[in-house]
């Protein structure tokens, strides 16, 4: 019994003394917060950096920090990446092969597929945009409405009227509102719903034949009896010559390339 209640007050013990630690830690980490953030509020609105023989104010460089962090997921929404690496998931499972090819080699193609198909949008952007604010002849204000104008351009052309429209009721727009004047806020929604769409149904197509094979395979097996054999193993090889047999990347590239409205 002494054995136990010892065992008992150690625990309790042990116990507090997490508790304290923990709470000193806390209290550590809100000092050093606050220690921190209190400086560059009082200094933020003083201190300028001179960059190309202009001054920038550390805000604007918070608000630069800000936007190159979230430029990869920004090119994700707003260029054609979605719809190709969608596709090409669908067409990884639809051969049932499981990690073949794998994720960084799909992702790897749907980035150069991408820089393919917008790279008349990118010029446009380098050219507005880029090269006058690189000469320091636009402000940074005007160098994003420049950028983002060709980005808003593309996703218009390929963003179908009904989601266009779904969202312009949901944001309360009026519907006489000139396309071009809409907010980016409410073009890239509608434009992300559109290539989700037409990347299912890309994706639908492409999963019928193969699963013509597997049903074909299927059956063939039941009626020799071999009801143990999986489907899967056999119907595979035929899966995969069928896909080379009609050049299957070729059209996939091709047929991707040109769905887009540019």
């Amino acid at each position: 019994m002494t054995e136990k209640i010892e065992k008992a007050d150690c625990k309790k013990s042990a116990g507090k003394k997490r508790k304290v630690l923990r709470k000193i830690f806390l209290i550590t980490a809100v000092f050093c917060v606050c220690a921190l953030l209190m400086p560059m509020k009082a200094s933020a609105a003083s201190v300028n950096v001179d960059v190309n023989g202009q001054g920038v104010n550390t805000l604007q460089i918070i608000e630069m920090m800000t936007v190159l962090a979230l430029l990869p997921t920004i090119l994700i929404m707003t260029s054609c990446f979605t719809r190709i690496i969608i596709v090409l998931s669908f067409l990884r499972n639809a051969l049932g092969l499981q990690s073949t090819p794998p994720n960084q080699v799909l992702i790897g193609i749907s980035l150069f597929l991408t820089l393919f198909i917008m790279s008349p949008v990118v010029s446009k952007i380098n050219t507005a945009a880029y090269e006058p604010y690189k000469e320091s002849k636009i402000t940074q204000q005007e160098f994003f409405q420049k950028a983002s104008a060709p980005l808003k351009e593309f996703m218009l052309k390929n963003t179908q009227k009904d989601d266009l429209d779904l969202f312009i009721n949901l944001a309360k727009i009026k519907t006489d509102t000139p396309v071009k004047n809409l907010s980016i806020t409410v073009v890239t929604p509608a434009y992300m719903t559109s290539e989700l769409k037409r990347a299912f149904i890309m994706g639908f197509l492409i999963y019928i034949p193969f699963l013509i094979i597997d049903m074909i395979v299927s059956s063939t097996l039941m009626s020799m009896g071999m009801v143990m054999l999986p489907p899967n193993m056999v119907s595979l090889p035929f899966k995969l010559l069928l896909f080379i047999i009609v050049g299957g990347w070729d059209l996939l590239f091709k047929t991707l390339a040109t769905s887009f409205n540019l």
